[in-house]
Parts: structure tokens; sequence; C-alpha cells
């Protein structure tokens, strides 16, 4: 093959777009000028009484204009990068105007995440973990039971598996926890907290997650059944081997989500009394008057927990979706 047969075949050359340094540096005069402005407004309020109302905006205008320009003239990478780290210093900033006390934070953490042990059981973050996981669990268990129900079942199991789904899916999750802790014991049966607060994380998941687990089943092509037939395997063997590999890496994106909704839900067992994050935190901020503390604190814990597990999800996404990568 010649040099230029060669040279066709690989296709056209990369071109490697320069970044604009004047453009840059253009926006990044008008944000330090903003800056400036902003950290200055005190002075010209006191100064410049007339302007004391159009001072602050104008410094937010100009740091605005200055930050759009530098943020669209870099690499996508870097400028998605400045734009978290920009959001966490506005947060930072946000949480500042409450004048929380660190010191009091830090001497709580352990009680937040759960290293003290209440009643001979955890508490705080790590019994938040252990409801989900217990929870998820269960749920996952219970929406494949119901998905096969529905696809493969008769009119008897389709007609269970649809209410069931209908049910806990069109009411709210509060109503359940309570139907369950407090109705129950009135016609006889009574559950403790944790219990009933996984039996309605898990049933009322489980209905959404069905309909994850159906739709994911069903994704895969009819062919896929008839070359099982046409190998001899039975319809358990061929859901087993060949139809759910294949659609978990269409079921485990929407299941990972289920999981970080689960997190920040299972806060509505602390109306039972449970001693998981949220309640951990709102009975600290209520006994010492340190609400804002407490309850920020709980949300950069829920926060931290979520990106861990968007984390591990990103990471199942990428190991089940291998073989379609060429």
């Amino acid at each position: 093959m010649t040099n230029a047969a060669a040279a066709a075949s690989s296709g056209p050359p990369l071109k490697h777009t320069p970044i604009p340094v004047a453009a840059l540096a253009f926006g990044a005069v008008l944000l330090a000028i903003g800056i400036v402005i902003i950290a200055g407004a005190d002075y010209f309020t006191s100064n410049v009484p007339f302007v004391s109302s159009i001072i602050p905006w104008l410094g937010c205008i100009v740091a605005l204009t200055g930050n759009v320009i530098v943020l669209r003239k870099l690499p996508f990478s870097m400028a998605s990068i400045i734009v978290w780290i920009e959001l966490l210093i506005g947060f930072a900033l946000f949480c500042r105007l409450f004048n929380l006390q660190l010191d009091y934070v830090f001497s709580k953490a352990g009680v937040l995440i759960g290293w003290e042990v209440r009643d001979g059981f955890v508490q705080g973050a790590l019994l938040t973990l252990f409801i989900c996981a217990v929870s998820i669990a269960l749920a996952m268990v219970i929406a494949l039971v119901a998905a096969l129900a529905k696809l493969f079942g008769g009119g008897g199991l389709h007609g269970l598996t649809t209410f069931y789904i209908s049910f806990f899916r069109g009411t709210p999750l509060l109503l359940q926890v309570l139907i369950i802790y407090l109705g129950l014991p009135q016609i006889g049966w009574t559950i403790s907290a944790i219990p009933a607060g996984i039996m309605a994380l898990c049933l009322n998941y489980g209905a959404y997650m069905a309909e994850i687990f159906r739709s994911g089943i069903q994704a895969i092509g009819r062919g896929q059944w008839e070359a099982s037939d046409a190998l001899g395997l039975s319809r358990y063997r061929c859901l087993r081997h060949v139809i759910l590999p294949q659609s978990m890496r269409l079921i485990v994106p929407a299941t990972g989500n289920q999981f970080i909704m689960m997190l920040k839900d299972s806060a509505l067992v602390s109306v039972m009394g449970v001693w998981e994050l949220m309640y951990v935190a709102r009975a600290i901020g209520r006994a010492d008057f340190r609400y804002m503390e407490m309850l920020i604190a709980a949300a950069v814990i829920y926060w931290a927990l979520s990106a861990i597990l968007e984390v591990l999800q990103a990471r199942l996404e990428v190991y089940y979706a291998r073989d379609t990568k060429r």
C-alpha cells in the first residue's frame, strides 16, 4: 500500500482546536473585576450611597459574564471541573451564612456516622445503609418474581402482580410505613420499627423495580428465545443464561437510581423513632439548639453516600456493557 493510500484509509487527521488565549484573558479580567466589585460593595455603599442597590448586582453580572466567557472557551472536561469547584465554593459560602459552629459539627460527626451503638444496634448513617441494603436486596427478589409472574404467569398471577404494582406505586411511601407500623398491630401483628421500615421500603421499591425488570427482559429480542429453543434449552435455562445476562445492562442503571432514591427515602422511617441518620440529626439539633449544623451535616453525609453509590453504579454499568463494546 502506498503512502497516499495509507493516508486515505486512515481518515482525515485529527484537529486539535487551540484554546483562544485572548478570549480567556478577557473573560478572566471580567471575572476578576466582578469579584472586586462584589468584595468592595460595602465601600461603595458607604461612599456612594445612591448606587448602593446597583453595585452588588453589577458585580454579579460582570463576574457571571466573565465566567461564561471563560467556560465557553475551555475544553469540556476542564470546564465541567471548574463548574463543580465553583458550585462547591458557592455551597460553602451559603452554609457560612448560618454562622455554623464547625467544631460542634465535628464533635457530633461520629454520632451521625454511627460509630456509637444505641440499644445494642448501630445508628446514624450506618443504620441507614443497613436498612437500604436489606431493603434493596429484598426489593430485587420481589421485583424479579413479580416481573416473571407478570410476563409468564397465567391470568391469576398477572392480576395479582398488577394489583400489587398498582397499589404500592399509587400510594405514598409514608402512608405504607404508617399502615405497616401502626395498622397491623390492630389486627394482632406487631412489628418493630426497623423491620416495619424495611418491609415498607422493599414492598414499595419492589413494585417500581418490577416494571424495570419487566421492561429489561422484554427488550431482549424474540430471536434469543427462538435460538435457545433450537438449542434445546428450557425456558428457565434460557432466562438464566441468555436473557437475564443481556438484560442486566438495561436493568442496572435504573436499579442503581432506585437504590440512591431509597437512600434518601429511608429518612421516612424516622417517623417511627428509628435512629437512622435523619432522626439522629434532628434529635441532636433539637437538644442542643443547633438545627442547621446537624441538618447541613446530614445533607453532606447523604450526598457523600449518594456519590459513592453513583461511582459503584457506573462501574456496574461498564461491567455489564463490556460485551457490547467492540
